[in-house]
């Protein structure tokens, strides 16, 4: 073991000799737990995260005075938004989206026109989710161990479930015989939101809904590809136990044991089935992992059950997304918020686009110039070589290097000597 450790660590160094240790560490740590890939989902993943970064970009730029951010504020906040370059490089690949302007020596930025009504509209589908964010909101706080979970927490999560900002004022406040506000700390990191009002009618799974619709018990899906023979096997086993409601009290649940598993298979379905994207980072679910009740380890457990979920790595975080979410890349259910941040995402392409445009246009016309130039110079080499081979071409044509007149030069010659 130590021999096969010590080959790895030396490949890692071959491999990034100028990475820190930390970084390899982390790199190889990485390794040692994931799943096959699967190219769509990878790919909603790379979509969903240019989509994302533009959005805070979004917000830190309807955060500034008069909407305008100076480009160095940007760059400053790049590194949060784990993104590398110039941030002036980066708003000038979505033309349509930021208007990148400059006043003296400093650049800044303002939201485009059209980005501005996606804007408007995106706050317009809010408002009327309102009493669908509050739902939201209480099947969360229902599958708590306590129907309370801490404000700074949620606050991870809460664009993965469509709440705006000022969720406290607009959902938790607007709907006081719902939620209250409870701070028994007096601290800001140990303010809660708690349930005061039960609703049966909410306390039903995805899985349990889908059930009555379709006539049969609840039960899992899986939708792997037929020749994953051993992981239909294991779903099969896996899902022929009962299922366990994650509105159910855990209380009693022993960790480790089946019925363990399967509420928190079952709670881990839900969370994702209420969240915009049918996803979430692992490690922001793991933040309530004592409200509720998750596995110390849950990126294993997560690992155990590829037909219901799907882990990715991609960009160094772990992602979970739901697999039965997804045909192909594309979700299959889209909420209204998916709809206009989908339109979001269609004008940063129509950017990228006319940018390329742009440039394709600008390397023809370059490439143009330089075959013209490239033209003219040799037009005139030729010009200047003919000028310099006019009088060589005279000069042999007649006088004394023409075969003909030297033969008549030699015969008047010959004969004037023989006269």
């Amino acid at each position: 073991m130590a021999l096969a450790g010590s080959i790895r660590s030396s490949l890692y160094g071959q491999l990034w000799p100028h990475c820190p240790s930390s970084w390899l560490l982390r790199a190889r740590s990485m390794s040692l737990w994931s799943m096959k890939k699967d190219p769509d989902l990878e790919a909603a993943l790379s979509r969903n995260r240019r989509w994302l970064v533009n959005n805070q970009i979004k917000n830190i730029i309807l955060a500034c005075p008069d909407q305008v951010a100076p480009v160095k504020h940007l760059q400053k906040k790049f590194k949060s938004l784990d993104l590398q370059g110039k941030a002036l490089n980066w708003l000038k690949k979505y033309p349509c989206c930021f208007d990148v302007y400059t006043e003296g020596d400093e650049h800044y930025c303002r939201l485009s026109k059209r980005m501005m009504y996606l804007v408007d509209e995106e706050e317009s589908v809010k408002e009327r989710q309102e009493p669908v964010l509050a739902e939201r909101l209480a099947k969360l706080l229902m599958m708590s161990r306590n129907q309370r979970l801490n404000v700074m927490k949620l606050n991870e999560l809460k664009r993965s479930f469509g709440f705006p900002d000022d969720y406290i004022l607009r959902i938790v406040a607007n709907y006081g015989d719902v939620f209250r506000i409870i701070n028994p700390g007096g601290r800001k990191n140990s303010m809660d939101i708690e349930l005061i009002s039960w609703d049966t009618n909410l306390a039903v799974s995805a899985v349990e809904a889908s059930a009555r619709e379709q006539g049969h018990n609840p039960c899992f899906s899986c939708t792997l590809p037929s020749s994953w023979i051993k992981s239909w096997e294991r779903f099969r086993e896996f899902n022929s136990t009962p299922y366990i409601s994650p509105y159910t009290n855990p209380t009693g649940l022993e960790e480790g044991s089946r019925e363990f598993e399967k509420r928190t298979v079952a709670l881990v379905h839900e969370v994702l089935s209420l969240s915009l994207w049918k996803k979430a980072s692992i490690n922001k679910i793991g933040h309530f992992k004592r409200e509720f009740c998750l596995p110390e380890k849950l990126n294993v457990m997560l690992l155990k059950h590829p037909g219901i979920f799907y882990v990715s790595n991609k960009y160094l975080r772990y992602t979970v997304l739901l697999r039965e979410g997804y045909s192909g890349s594309q979700l299959v259910v889209k909420d209204p918020l998916v709809r206009v941040k989908e339109r979001f995402g269609e004008l940063m392409e129509e950017g990228i686009h006319e940018r390329n445009r742009r440039n394709h246009v600008k390397n023809l016309e370059e490439k143009r110039k330089k075959k013209k130039k490239s033209g003219l110079l040799s037009g005139k080499r030729k010009e200047e070589g003919g000028e310099m081979a006019e009088p060589d071409t005279e000069e042999r044509s007649g006088g004394l290097f023409d075969p003909e007149e030297r033969r008549r030069f030699y015969k008047v010659l010959f004969d004037e000597f023989a006269s």
